[in-house]
């Protein structure tokens, strides 16, 4: 693999990004852009130097594993408000490499099927196996988030799943999936400006929701769900990170950052041929 390139980043980012003991999500500035000194125009030129590493480490943990019964993968959870920016993280970030080797899940009101069951029965399938990137946009964490905003589930039901998905999460980092969870942290007054953008541009009409305005109207209800959420379920084997959002070029390239952290740590490598190289060789030149 070739040296990384050189980019504005100062520091790793995951470690300022993480949020660990005494972490408070109000003091988490949505327009700051931590472990990094450039601006827009670096960033974007950063985040394109730094796809060929993603693309080249995702093309080996799919050859490597894809049709094995056991072996790494990676799962990006997506976690937001309204207009943070999760859809520009799939296609910015993920949108450099092969979409073979990608699994997307975008979980939206649960059905009245998967509202008879447990809520993580819907999730479970969805998990990428061996060497898939699996992306969550939006995931089980809806459901101690609206959940307990718009009070679906009663408080002793919440507190549950918290330790639920603690042990779901344990047991998929057990399994050998790197767990990269992500809450896209933007500003009430920057995503009041991304929805009157959606208002005034018709090619984004289809994106505006009117009910996110009826969830706007419970922010500080929401920020508050979140920071129990991730006091809860912010573990060694799945550490919540907090990217800020405000600035959209920022939040991809940090979370390009997250991914090339987790597929180092995996430092997944071509795997070797089931055939004799020398035989197929000789035999393709002769055919």
């Amino acid at each position: 693999m070739s040296t990384e390139p050189q980019t504005q980043w100062t520091h790793d980012p995951a470690p300022l990004l993480a949020a660990g003991s005494g972490f408070r999500l109000d003091a988490v500035s949505p327009r700051s852009t931590p472990g990094y000194v450039g601006n827009k125009k670096s960033g974007r030129k950063d985040l394109k130097a730094c796809s060929g590493e993603l693309d080249e480490l995702q093309e080996r943990l799919f050859a490597a594993h894809h049709d094995t019964k056991s072996g790494p993968s990676v799962l990006l959870v997506l976690q937001a408000m309204d207009t943070a920016g999760k859809g520009g993280i799939v296609r910015h970030v993920l949108g450099s490499v092969d979409p073979q080797g990608v699994e997307l899940a975008a979980f939206k009101a649960p059905t009245k099927e998967e509202l008879a069951h447990d809520f993580l029965w819907r999730i479970k399938p969805r998990v990428p196996g061996p060497g898939m990137i699996g992306v969550f946009d939006r995931s089980h964490y809806e459901d101690v988030l609206i959940g307990k905003v718009r009070e679906l589930a009663g408080a002793k039901e919440i507190e549950r799943r918290y330790e639920a998905i603690n042990d779901f999460e344990a047991e998929l980092a057990e399994a050998g999936v790197h767990i990269v969870k992500v809450m896209l942290h933007i500003s009430p007054d920057e995503q009041k400006d991304r929805l009157m953008e959606r208002l005034d541009r018709p090619d984004k009409h289809w994106k505006y929701n009117p009910g996110d305005v009826d969830e706007r109207l419970l922010w500080p209800d929401y920020m508050q769900a979140y920071q129990t959420a991730i006091e809860r379920t912010s573990t060694e084997a799945a550490p919540w990170y907090v990217v800020p959002a405000d600035r959209k070029w920022y939040a991809r390239l940090a979370v390009q950052r997250l991914l090339l952290d987790a597929l180092r740590d995996i430092d997944p490598q071509w795997p070797d041929a089931d055939y004799d190289i020398d035989v197929e060789r000789e035999r393709l030149a002769e055919s």
